[in-house]
């Protein structure tokens, strides 16, 4: 989710250049081009960074931060184990 502080205009030019970047990845695989490729995967990084898709957290809710932890490491343990128990 992009950071809802962001304007609409500026969120709208991020993901504009979103798009030409992963389209630009697109290219570089078809011609085979791992430089190019790689400079594209810099560029997608960076906007997603931009939009606050990755990078910091930009929320203020005092919980702590669990993504990329896997559920039997956290809080959730207990919760996610009751999960394979269930009926499905």
């Amino acid at each position: 989710m992009a950071d809802p502080t962001l304007t609409t205009e500026h969120r709208q030019a991020l993901v504009d250049q979103l798009m030409s970047a992963r389209r630009a990845v697109a290219a570089a695989r078809k011609q085979a081009d791992g430089s190019a490729e790689a400079a594209a995967h810099a560029a997608v990084d960076a906007v997603k960074r931009a939009l606050g898709e990755r990078g910091p957290v930009w929320w203020t809710d005092g919980a702590p931060d669990l993504n990329r932890h896997m559920a039997r490491n956290t809080a959730y343990a207990d919760w996610y184990a009751a999960l394979a128990d269930a009926p499905a």
